[in-house]
């Protein structure tokens, strides 16, 4: 099922035994486009603490009461390493999650490369365990990057399209209204040739025009395959799914 990250973010998360708090954010892999932790606020629970979920861990999300389920209890979760999430988080943090909740580490099977219909395996690098991982991006932070189409800005990035089964950010939601007032497009990280982190800048491989007559996305309408058909035949792109 793909849905707005934005929207998820705020869902009550529930373990096996309780509440355990709300989604704060996503933090992503800006090679795979796969999202790699959920981000945890505790609350009133455990006061100032925030956690990281993997999504291994999470059940069928209640669309309807909004709540994201996870196959932890409370003590798990309580007695688990301590992130320090006002810094870039470590692969050998992460390695000490993975082992203490007996996870899958995700940099030995990245998942599907985005547009091209294969798996990328990642070799882990011992000499980097303590260093920051640069490919570890929060979704909160990354939306708002300016958007720029082969020949010129066209927006920024207002939010995400998360495919549920995998969680593989499938879109970037571009808001135009700076060019195209009160419009908003659908783009596939495949379509990305580079983004500029440290100027927050997003480059992708279509021109304004095309952008400007292309599928209209809507909040209120859901993206289905009749929409993704649509949107993939227009920019004449191979689709995903193949």
């Amino acid at each position: 099922m793909l849905r707005s990250v934005r929207d998820i973010i705020g869902y009550r998360v529930k373990a096996t035994d309780g509440q355990i708090g709300t989604v704060k954010d996503f933090y992503f892999d800006d090679e795979a486009w796969t999202v790699r932790y959920i981000v945890l606020d505790t609350g009133h629970w455990l006061p100032g603490r925030r956690v990281l979920i993997s999504p291994e861990s999470v059940g069928e999300p209640d669309w309807q009461r909004e709540i994201l389920p996870v196959n932890l209890s409370r003590q798990k979760i309580d007695e688990s390493p301590d992130v320090d999430l006002e810094r870039p988080v470590s692969r050998q943090k992460q390695s000490q999650l993975s082992t203490y909740y007996d996870w899958t580490p995700y940099w030995g099977y990245m998942g599907p490369v985005i547009g091209r219909g294969t798996t990328k395996v990642a070799e882990a690098d011992p000499a980097m365990d303590h260093e920051p991982d640069e490919h570890l991006r929060s979704a909160r932070e990354v939306c708002h990057y300016r958007i720029h189409a082969s020949d010129g800005e066209i927006g920024h990035l207002q939010d995400f399209i998360v495919q549920t089964e995998g969680w593989v950010l499938r879109y970037l939601v571009v808001d135009t209204r700076v060019w195209l007032p009160a419009k908003k497009v659908l783009v596939s990280p495949a379509w990305i040739e580079r983004v500029d982190w440290p100027t927050a800048e997003v480059y992708v491989d279509l021109e304004r025009e095309t952008i400007k007559n292309g599928p209209r996305f809507d909040y209120h309408s859901p993206v289905n395959r009749e929409y993704e058909v649509r949107m993939f035949d227009y920019y004449g792109r191979p689709v995903y799914w193949d």
